[in-house]
């Protein structure tokens, strides 16, 4: 029997990459598991080659997505995975829409899932997973406009609300976890590599090859499992091909 065994698990931006991971990993612990992102076709690709999936295609950036989302599916863990490319350009040649277009995805749909599950609120014991970055611990490369930053702030409001949890007494259990290596084949880790190669002059392959403790979109589904099944100390998380480990 699997570790999630009757347990409901609703990961948002859940149709690729690390998304998809965590479906994938949640499904083989038994859970029941809802797929949420903005591509219907992208939902419908992991619906034909994931047997069991549940699919809901939203903008989780719009106000009324987490109740749409919670009454598709409420449940007793949520995984909020959804976020977009950071820009590739120094800081004085974007402008502020392209700077702070990780704040109003990635932050602002943390924010929503995360203020939705304290109001309504999400049932005792409820935990909630943001994905943040290694972005958010080293402040990321200087092109990326305010990618670093962002990521940060969800590992902020992951220890928030786990502070309002606890004041009002609702057993819910908010955590941030930072992969902390780029992972090639995924939208983010491709779009990263080119960045640095434009930016350094450096060769993706020749920049991969100097990397060390990689891991790979399976193993961050399998951290969130743990975090899902475990008894984690604290609201921040790193993890790299080591393992889980507290963030700094």
């Amino acid at each position: 029997m699997g570790s999630l065994q009757g347990q409901k698990v609703v990961v948002v931006g859940g149709s690729r990459a690390i998304g998809r991971s965590i479906v994938e990993a949640a499904l083989s612990e038994g859970a029941t598991v809802l797929a949420v992102a903005r591509g219907a076709a992208a939902l419908i690709q992991l619906s034909n080659e994931t047997p069991g999936v549940k699919t809901l295609a939203v903008d989780a950036t719009k106000d009324s997505t987490p109740d749409e989302v919670f009454d598709a599916l409420k449940p007793d863990v949520l995984v909020i995975c959804a976020g977009a490319l950071a820009p590739s350009a120094p800081v004085h040649e974007l402008s502020w829409e392209a700077f702070s277009v990780n704040w109003e995805t990635d932050v602002k749909a943390s924010f929503l899932f995360c203020k939705a599950a304290l109001r309504h609120p999400l049932k005792p014991g409820t935990r909630v997973v943001l994905i943040s970055s290694g972005a958010a611990l080293s402040g990321g490369p200087p092109f990326a406009g305010g990618y670093g930053g962002a990521k940060r702030a969800q590992m902020f409001l992951a220890g928030h609300c786990q502070k309002e949890s606890d004041r009002l007494g609702l057993d819910l259990c908010f955590m941030a976890l930072a992969p902390t290596r780029i992972m090639p084949g995924t939208g983010v880790g491709e779009a990263g590599l080119d960045s640095y190669a434009a930016y350094t002059g450096i060769q993706p392959a020749d920049f991969l090859a100097g990397m060390t403790d990689m891991h790979t979109p399976a193993d961050v589904g399998r951290a969130v499992i743990a975090l899902a099944t475990g008894k984690p100390e604290g609201s921040s998380f790193m993890m790299s091909g080591s393992g889980l480990a507290p963030a700094p």
